[in-house]
């Protein structure tokens, strides 16, 4: 990705790898140290070295429950350079000293002062990479910081199992070791913490943050707290989320604790745990990564509680099923389904967050997850082990289960009505089937984002305000030096002012509805073509007027069409291609319509279908939340102006600026372009379908 060309990001994300794996390779040594000293002091006895891996993960615990709300709060007070590149060299040293000491009661010691490091290390890094890349790089840099983050665990899991691997292969290879592998994953987990603290010192730009300035943070540690679960308590949709995303990571956190113990009582042994360790994690990566985009036209709230219900269920044949094999690729799927909970919930919380208390909120958030996520890595190993091992007879056929599966079978009980109480509660498309929600989905097109210019839609009901906020966004724009084109459909072309004639004059009367969407189709054709195309081929911010969504909304919703049909014809019509960005101006049809005294066709319909075209505005909105900003059009004009602005500005990257144009008139009338001209460049060559994710806002 492009981001990765900016050095100081880039020392920074090669710090953060090195640093994540050896925080993945320090779990999974750790644990396993744990397990193997236990063993030995106590024999071979299940429920002690259960609670000697329950012990390590409840003290990786221990620091959240004490620091993790005010963490971030820490970490302002201390230079960020410091704090980074000093907190890995700390870390580091503590992990080689585990091997040299060898005893368990040290193993816990430098769990609890590695994770109190590690709790101020990241809110440090997060504040820092806003500093290292411009704004409208910063989804690109957070997206590669998450995967990183999380993506390490996979080559931790590999080398630690290919470290067992060997040491099976080759028993006299490691016997210079106490511990064998163990201790010699503990010294690559050192080494490689030291080598992230010396790249990030490399670092020219780390500012040093709040601290340098002397800021009095005296009362803030509790204020973050406070506003934390105040807000969280108080909003039902937030609440909802957090309690669905801690259910993700919970499904995430039970396979990662017993996984151990239960690939032990599978007959997998050290090489078995690295690799169901490893699988959960590249299924957590997947769903992250591909889930959301393979079902780009699925309700994210819909998506949200699909997935939680999905991570439960799949917790039923992990907990019954005796075939390692079979149980890795159930762990994949399990892992594909917290991820995708994950990453929708994330995007859902940003979004229905309010600015203004969305920095204190995301830090209570995060340490609720990182909480409940240790949580139940402690609690699940030390439940298995109370449970201790059942041999149950079904037709005179004696079947093992230990307390590893049964715990499988209680947290999918819980996460399975986890998932079904948010699915309904935050279902935003009650009355439609999910069946036809997820056919369409799955049929839908990802569409076409100019890789040029800016393309900017403004959508409503009747008297939202379109036109006058249309015309003020491109004003703005025009005095901030930008080739600016302001258009409307339908009609803004010459065949297009013919349809609009047909389709909106009353004397018309009624025509079939199919007949009418066609219209619309053609002038849309005519318009992309004629008009919007070629202003994006040479870089101007182009403002339109209603688009394709009012097609979907009117002639879908309003005259009950088929979505889907309706839908792929206009899409056909545009040569798919979406805006960058959709204004919906949001207004109840009540209000709308007494704007104006004179109605077309359109305008003239009841208002039970202008509140049909209204929800399906909003359904449209909330599917592809990322590409839309949704306004209450009854706030004031400017204030309107002003939030549409915002959510303009990092867009204009890709557009270029152009000779002032104040005082001109509008050009509606000056962009047509004669059928019998050059009308520009095809549209083909305006497109790039990957290019979506470097304007998303």
């Amino acid at each position: 990705m492009a981001v990765l060309r900016i050095r100081d990001f880039r020392h920074l994300w090669i710090g953060l790898g090195l640093s994540s794996l050896g925080d993945w390779m320090g779990l999974l040594a750790l644990t396993a140290m744990a397990n193997q000293v236990a063993g030995e002091a106590y024999g071979d006895n299940y429920a002690v070295k259960n609670f000697a891996i329950a012990g390590v993960l409840f003290l990786r615990v221990l620091p959240a429950l004490v620091m993790g709300p005010v963490a971030g709060w820490i970490a302002d007070r201390i230079d960020r350079r410091v704090t980074l590149v000093w907190g890995d060299y700390i870390r580091g040293v503590l992990f080689l000293t585990i091997p040299i000491v060898g005893t368990l009661w040290w193993v816990f010691v430098v769990t609890v002062l590695i994770e109190i490091v590690s709790l101020v290390w990241g809110p440090a890094k997060d504040a820092t990479v806003p500093n290292l890349v411009p704004r409208h790089r910063l989804e690109a840099a957070n997206q590669i910081s998450l995967a990183t983050t999380y993506g390490s665990a996979l080559p931790a899991a590999a080398i630690f199992t290919g470290l067992t691997l060997v040491d099976k292969l080759y028993r006299n290879l490691f016997d210079w070791f106490p511990n064998g592998p163990i201790d010699l994953a503990l010294y690559f987990n050192g080494v490689s913490f030291i080598i992230s603290g010396a790249v990030i010192a490399a670092l020219k730009h780390i500012p040093p943050g709040p601290a340098a300035g002397g800021a009095d943070y005296e009362g803030n540690a509790l204020k973050v707290v406070w506003d934390g679960w105040r807000y969280v308590s108080g909003t039902p949709m937030v609440r909802g989320l957090i309690i669905g995303i801690v259910g993700a990571f919970a499904a995430g956190g039970v396979v990662i604790g017993l996984a151990r113990t239960f690939v032990a009582d599978l007959g997998g042994g050290e090489p078995g745990y690295g690799v169901l360790f490893g699988t959960v994690f590249l299924g957590l990566g997947a769903g992250m990564w591909l889930g959301p985009r393979l079902l780009q036209g699925l309700s994210r709230r819909r998506l949200f509680g699909l997935a939680l219900t999905g991570a439960g269920l799949l917790l039923f044949p992990l907990a019954l099923v005796q075939q390692l094999e079979v149980v890795t690729a159930i762990t994949l799927l399990l892992g594909f389904f917290s991820g995708v909970a994950w990453i929708t919930g994330n995007t859902l919380l940003g979004l229905e967050v309010p600015d203004e208390i969305r920095g204190r909120t995301f830090a209570f958030v995060g340490s609720m997850i990182r909480l409940s996520l240790a949580l139940v890595l402690a609690t699940a190993p030390l439940l298995a082990g109370l449970i201790g091992t059942h041999s149950p007879k079904i037709f005179d056929v004696e079947l093992v289960y230990n307390g590893a599966a049964f715990t499988f079978l209680i947290a999918a009980v819980l996460l399975t009505a986890v998932g079904v109480a948010s699915y309904r509660q935050m279902d935003d498309r009650r009355g439609v089937p999910l069946v036809k929600d997820l056919r369409n989905a799955f049929a839908g097109s990802p569409g076409v984002y100019s890789a040029t210019g800016v393309f900017i839609a403004l959508e409503g009901g009747e008297g939202a305000g379109k036109s006058t906020q249309s015309d003020r966004l491109a004003a703005w724009l025009r005095d901030e030096g930008y080739d600016v084109l302001l258009t409307h459909e339908p009609g803004d072309t010459e065949v297009g002012q013919k349809l609009r004639r047909i389709v909106l004059d009353p004397a018309t009367g009624d025509i079939s509805h199919r007949a009418e969407a066609l219209l619309y189709a053609a002038d849309k054709a005519e318009h992309v073509d004629r008009v919007v195309a070629p202003a994006l081929s040479r870089g101007a911010v182009v403002v339109t007027d209603r688009y394709v969504d009012s097609t979907l909304a009117y002639q879908g919703a309003g005259r009950a069409l088929s979505d889907r049909e309706l839908e792929r014809v206009a899409r056909w019509a545009t040569s798919d291609l979406r805006p960058h960005l959709t204004v919906l101006l949001d207004l109840p049809p009540q209000t709308g319509l007494t704007r104006f005294e004179e109605r077309d066709r359109i305008e003239g319909e009841s208002v039970e279908f202008h509140e049909r075209v209204r929800q399906a505005f909003l359904r449209l909105a909330s599917a592809h939340p990322e590409h839309y900003v949704v306004i209450d059009a009854r706030r004031p004009i400017e204030e309107i102006a002003a939030v549409v602005r915002e959510r303009v500005e990092p867009l204009l990257e890709q557009a270029v600026r152009g000779p002032a144009r104040a005082g001109q008139a509008t050009p509606a009338a000056a962009h047509q372009t004669p059928a019998h001209q050059n009308p520009g460049p095809p549209a083909p060559s305006l497109v790039d379908r990957d290019a979506s994710a470097e304007v998303e806002s």
